[in-house]
């Protein structure tokens, strides 16, 4: 998972679509050219970031939206909890 202030996190989930398509991360890393190390990473959530055109890639080749991919689980509080006034957005 990637936490940004602790309270946002989207989880990764490359290992269920691979799971799903029956692809090892091998295969995948060959078919869309990024590294089985970058790709571990990404797979374990440890990414700091992904760009889209790997996401595009790796998409295109597990036959998979984005959404597919990437979850974001707001940990047991609703996602505009925390933000009581628009002005919060902009850290005023």
């Amino acid at each position: 998972m990637i936490r940004l202030e602790g309270a946002i996190a989207i989880v990764v989930n490359l290992d269920v679509m691979l799971a799903k398509r029956k692809m090892k991360l091998n295969d995948l890393s060959a078919a869309v050219g990024v590294s089985v190390p970058n790709l571990s990473v990404l797979k374990t959530g440890k990414a700091k970031a992904v760009r889209f055109s790997t996401l595009d890639a790796i998409c295109r080749v597990l036959d998979c939206q984005p959404g597919d991919l990437l979850e974001f689980r707001a940990e047991g509080r609703n996602a505009s909890e925390g933000i009581s006034n628009i002005d919060d957005l902009d850290g005023e």
